[in-house]
């Protein structure tokens, strides 16, 4: 299926495939939301969204029409519960859907809700956890309308702390000197939002969301430069700025981000049971900003790399290698949505 990712300012679309152990990107894009289309992470144009996501299609031409989409973490309820381990997946779900109310706050009629089996109980093998999600069914319902207006079918809608982790695996290989045991923090700067992502032994034990992203430091451009939005984001990209950009507003923008950083992982530590982290991969569209691992490794005391979870992927030819390796640290959502693809 394909990766889909709705983000506040686009959506992005990846297609995989596999041949024995080796991931193969087929085709890829990103087509940019008009402004509004999603305001503080929830859709509110579901027309302009699916439109857009038609005229990227259009475009790269995958050979699919079946998506993966996700929710955010905050519109997720997640709750690790026990049950006997003698019960069948049937008669789980029934137990769940008897038991919701002590996990769901909402009526369960409003949501959709799923579960897998994690595993016995540490010590007691006759019980087992399973991983309860759920959400309000009109979130899901929105991604599943975007998508139907492009016309496209949702195939799975997942959640994207999980998306991440699917796709973390990936980068895991190339973290030097991080073991297994180790504590990773992935931290994912949006547009508006960053996201702290905690990864143990391959699976997110912490997330937490700060208002903070690139939307800002394209605004510090449309107010010091005195240009429009659309004007402010063409020329971060491109870099075609006047020669105090670096010093005026870039600089301060990266001593935020610094900041975002090291409060965010203050929040973790005070709210763990570990007090360090052996390694920081930055992904997200803001993380592309040049030169930005190094400052962070350099401030934090930290080994620091950015995401690219398609450095061992083969490339179809229509793929540009120097294309999707600048997109590739916004593309992790859109990569583990496309790895559901391959789950046994």
């Amino acid at each position: 299926m394909l990766g889909i990712d709705i983000s506040t300012t686009a959506v992005k679309l990846l297609e995989l495939s596999k041949t024995g152990d080796k991931y193969r990107v087929n085709t890829y894009g990103v087509e940019p939301l008009p402004p509004n289309a999603v305001v503080d992470n929830v859709i509110s144009d579901v027309e302009a969204i699916g439109d857009a996501l038609g005229r990227l299609v259009a475009r790269v031409k995958p050979n699919i029409k079946t998506g993966a989409v996700a929710v955010t973490g905050a519109e997720a309820i997640t709750k690790v519960i026990e049950m006997d381990a003698d019960l069948t997946e049937d008669q789980m779900e029934d137990q769940l859907e008897l038991e919701a109310g002590q996990h769901i706050t909402y009526p369960i009629d409003e949501v959709r809700m799923d579960f897998c089996v994690l595993g016995p109980v540490e010590g007691n093998p006759s019980r087992v956890q399973l991983l309860l999600v759920a959400s309000r069914t009109e979130n899901v319902q929105l991604r599943v309308d975007c998508l139907e207006v492009a016309g496209l079918k949702a195939a799975a809608v997942d959640v994207e702390a999980y998306a991440i982790e699917r796709s973390f695996k990936l980068i895991e290989s190339q973290i030097p000197n991080v073991h297994e045991h180790d504590v990773v923090a992935l931290f994912d700067f949006g547009s508006s939002l960053a996201t702290l992502h905690v990864i143990h032994e391959g699976r997110v034990i912490y997330s937490r969301d700060s208002n903070f992203g690139g939307k800002q430091l394209t605004e510090e451009i449309q107010r010091r430069y005195g240009i429009s939005q659309q004007e402010a984001g063409m020329a971060k990209k491109t870099g075609e700025l006047p020669d105090d950009y670096e010093s005026e507003v870039l600089g301060p923008f990266k001593d935020a981000v610094l900041q975002q950083i090291s409060r965010s992982l203050q929040f973790f530590y005070s709210s763990s049971q570990f007090n360090e982290v052996g390694h920081i991969v930055l992904a997200g569209g803001t993380s592309s900003i040049s030169g930005l691992p190094e400052l962070v490794e350099e401030h934090m005391g930290i080994s620091t790399s950015l995401a690219n979870p398609f450095l061992d992927m083969t490339l179809a030819n229509k793929v540009s290698a120097a294309s999707i390796a600048n997109d590739a640290p916004a593309l992790m959502v859109a990569c583990g949505l496309a790895l559901r693809s391959f789950d046994e």
